[in-house]
């Protein structure tokens, strides 16, 4: 093996967690009782749409996820859009206490492969990981913003492992998602390192299972 891909969501910002489920207890937090069902639509909503109604380029993590928050609420609470900036905030102050606990692992990780980001993200995350202090790590970002490709498209996978003039067969995606990160690099060829604190460990193919990136090293060879 040559080559790490990591998912960003869920897999480099905690451990295993989806944003909505991530989302949903700081809208509570805020005083905001919306239903799953209706925060669940606004939530995909903002989330599909967010490069479309807004110019994310340039723009750190707590601005973007600010944005983020404030289509929710226009949708949901209009009246009180003032709340996005302490959830905004909050959902960063944890992505961040976690880029903290990985960063070791991924410098010594670093020192054994190249690195790479394979995200369905909204076109600007290079300049969020350079904000965080982690765009170094990696030696390719595959934003499906920017590559205009979503996984589990085979596309964005080959673009990142040609980057790292890699054969796919060389690489390792690691990720939380079954649909999206396990099938997409099973397509091409890739091994696969899923994220799963769940009981059973669900079988979807997966090479390893692993609770965090944490965990990595101790799996692989």
């Amino acid at each position: 093996m040559k080559s790490l891909l990591f998912d960003y969501g869920g897999t480099l910002d905690s451990d295993g967690s989806t944003w909505v489920d991530r989302f949903y207890p700081l809208y509570k937090e805020a005083g905001h009782d919306f239903s799953r069902n209706a925060f669940e639509r606004a939530f995909y909503d903002s989330d599909d749409n967010l490069h479309v109604r807004h110019s994310l380029k340039g723009l750190d993590l707590e601005q973007t996820l600010r944005l983020q928050v404030q289509d929710v609420l226009k949708v949901l609470a209009p009246e009180r859009t003032a709340s996005a900036e302490p959830i905004a905030a909050r959902f960063a102050a944890d992505s961040r206490l976690h880029f903290a606990k990985l960063r070791p692992v991924l410098e010594r990780l670093r020192g054994r492969y190249l690195l790479g980001v394979v995200s369905n993200f909204y076109g600007n995350l290079e300049d969020i990981l350079r904000a965080e202090g982690l765009r170094d790590l990696f030696a390719v970002v595959a934003d499906s913003g920017a590559l205009g490709v979503t996984k589990p498209d085979p596309g964005i996978f080959l673009h990142a492992a040609n980057a790292m003039n890699s054969s796919p067969s060389d690489c390792v995606m690691v990720g939380d998602s079954i649909k999206r990160d396990i099938a997409g690099a099973a397509g091409v060829g890739m091994k696969k390192a899923l994220i799963s604190a769940g009981t059973p460990v669900p079988a979807a193919g997966q090479d390893w299972t692993i609770r965090s990136v944490l965990e990595l090293e101790a799996v692989l060879p």
